[in-house]
């Protein structure tokens, strides 16, 4: 961790022209939106796709990209992967796209090899903060909030773009030594109490600082890996997070297989594949429990002490979202009864309403669920009630053309966050889907 405290300028960067080339594959993504879902979801879908391009992205005269979230000038690791989602499926055919997106998997591992217990950094030694009395004063971090999720989610970017394109530049660069580290940064925070990381911010919010000097709530050996705070930001209770576990899971194989063929280093291999199975049989082992039905469900949080959370979050990685993010390592029938829980009153944050129900989050407002836990709901259900689930989010908009964070599961028109890329982009993730649905199907 540093605690640099010395100010400077950030580099100059540019904002993103969108290449022609790229907004043809858009308009053409778009259109087959609307031969599906009509005229307004078609334009609400292009419109969103060109702005996460064009109001969250520069460029730096090192190549890489860095994305913003829209209303924060700041990065997130896990947001910033999150809101090239819909782009993925677009690559192949685009290679200013592959550019682009490479050029984003820079930036991060750039970030990563800064400062792998960051969860958010400003565009250069800016000396922004989220909270300028938390115990991290590096001028490259917007606020160091470990997050196993913040780790994970590059990993999955450059495994994907490697995988879809075959390009190995994005491997270049730090990425080698970034790896090793992840994993042993993974590694260590099996035992939190071997970790040097504390978190102090000087809040009234609970959730906003760790308890016990910084270290968090104690915590027993599980197997499983350490995390400070939630997906949502948010302080953990438990510091086992199951989702974010899994999706480590998920990221250490994606590990092995990029070190195996691509960086020739089987020991680095073999340490995140082991690794990776250590994580996984610490979940079933600690973090599969009886739920209020009678079902074995994914608990959210453990302690291995006894300590046990249910409830699932909006944010992702969830419990709703382990098929899209964690496939290989999750168990099918424990999920398919974890959504029907977190699908549920007996989820303390799925909330109903006149005009929606759905998940929210202890980070917003009790009432209001986020049009992400809708397109997870969609992503991971059934293709046949896919389409009512994008009128249904697209209705929420209240006029304003963006998909907000959270809106009142009563009145569409109470919403937090004016604008939101990630909510954009998971809607563009669930209209993409359905198109492709519509197609595979013959329509």
């Amino acid at each position: 961790m540093s605690s640099v405290t010395s100010q400077s300028t950030a580099a100059p960067r540019t904002p993103y022209s969108v290449d022609p080339q790229i907004l043809e594959v858009v308009r053409e993504a778009a259109a087959q939106v609307r031969e599906v879902s009509g005229q307004r979801i078609g334009d609400m879908v292009e419109r969103a796709l060109l702005r996460t391009l064009t109001d969250t992205i520069t460029l730096g005269e090192d190549g890489s990209a860095f994305v913003i979230t829209g209303d924060i000038p700041a990065m997130w690791l896990r947001d910033s992967t999150t809101q090239l989602t819909p782009y993925l499926r677009l690559l192949e055919d685009c290679e200013p796209l592959a550019d682009l997106v490479a050029a984003v998997v820079r930036r991060q591992f750039t970030c990563l090899s800064h400062d792998t217990y960051a969860n958010a950094f400003n565009d250069g030694p800016t000396g922004g903060h989220h909270e300028p009395r938390d115990l991290c004063t590096d001028p490259h971090v917007w606020e160091q909030k470990y997050e196993i999720d913040s780790l994970a989610y590059p990993v999955v970017l450059a495994h994907g773009i490697w995988r879809t394109t075959g390009r190995t530049d994005v491997l270049e660069g730090p990425v080698h030594e970034v790896l090793a580290r992840i994993v042993a940064q993974l590694r260590r925070e099996q035992r939190h109490e071997d970790s040097s990381y504390r978190f102090v911010r000087p809040s009234p919010l609970p959730t906003e600082s760790l308890t016990h000097e910084g270290r968090g709530t104690p915590t027993a050996f599980t197997g499983m890996t350490w995390s400070g705070f939630r997906p949502s930001d948010d302080a953990c209770t438990f510091h086992y997070n199951i989702p974010g576990n899994l999706l480590a899971a998920q990221a250490l194989r994606a590990i092995a297989e990029i070190a195996e063929e691509a960086l020739a280093d089987a020991a680095l291999a073999a340490e995140a594949r082991a690794l990776s199975q250590e994580l996984v049989d610490g979940v079933a082992r600690h973090g599969i429990v009886d739920g209020p039905a009678g079902e074995r469900i994914y608990a959210y949080e453990v302690d291995g002490l006894g300590g046990t959370l249910l409830m699932d979050d909006a944010n992702t990685p969830s419990l709703l979202a382990l098929p899209l993010f964690a496939p290989d390592v999750m168990d099918a029938p424990v999920w398919e009864a974890t959504r029907r829980f977190t699908l549920s009153p007996a989820n303390p944050f799925y909330f109903e309403g006149t005009v929606a129900s759905g998940v929210g989050s202890p980070h917003t407002l009790p009432g209001y669920v986020w049009p992400i836990a809708l397109a997870i709901e969609a992503l991971t259900g059934a293709a046949a009630d896919r389409p009512r689930m994008l009128e249904l989010i697209a209705a929420t908009d209240a006029g304003t053309g963006n998909i907000h964070e959270s809106f009142h599961a009563s009145d569409a028109t109470r919403f937090s966050r004016p604008w939101f890329s990630w909510a954009d982009s998971m809607f563009c993730e669930l209209a993409l889907q359905v198109a492709e649905d519509a197609q595979a199907a013959g329509r």
